[in-house]
């Protein structure tokens, strides 16, 4: 059985005619932290926030994305990605690759079977490639 180890994660999505209402309301009203975006993903627009240990990334989609095309995501962290894939595998649970390397982190994409994209990701250790 897989084992999450914890919520790293959620992703949004608004639409670009939202991104700065979106992004005052999470930081102004919300009074949430706004976190650097990786530079890689800065053209992407959107912002990434934290509360506590959790964060959540606000992205920008079309708003007549499908469930099953949406980039919406919550992420979960464990502790061995490898034995995570066999696992899901073996449920015959198909894995999308990262197609957008994230520093520090190795990561993979699987759908719930409503549609819903999960993100299972573990931390890279120092010294680790």
């Amino acid at each position: 059985m897989l084992r999450a180890l914890e919520i790293h994660h959620i992703q949004i999505t608004v639409p670009k005619s939202c991104e700065d209402a979106s992004k005052r309301f999470y930081y102004s009203v919300l009074g949430l932290e706004e976190i650097p975006k990786p530079t890689g993903l800065l053209r992407n627009g959107g912002a990434w926030y934290r509360l506590g240990n959790s964060e959540l990334h606000v992205s920008i989609e079309d708003e007549s994305s499908s469930n099953s095309a949406s980039k919406r995501h919550v992420c979960y962290t464990v502790s061995d990605l490898a034995a995570a894939e066999r696992e899901l595998r073996h449920h015959g649970i198909e894995i999308t690759p990262d197609r957008q390397a994230i520093e520090g982190w190795r990561r993979f994409y699987i759908r719930d079977l409503g549609g819903n994209r999960i993100e299972i990701a573990e931390k890279i250790r120092e010294g680790e490639r």
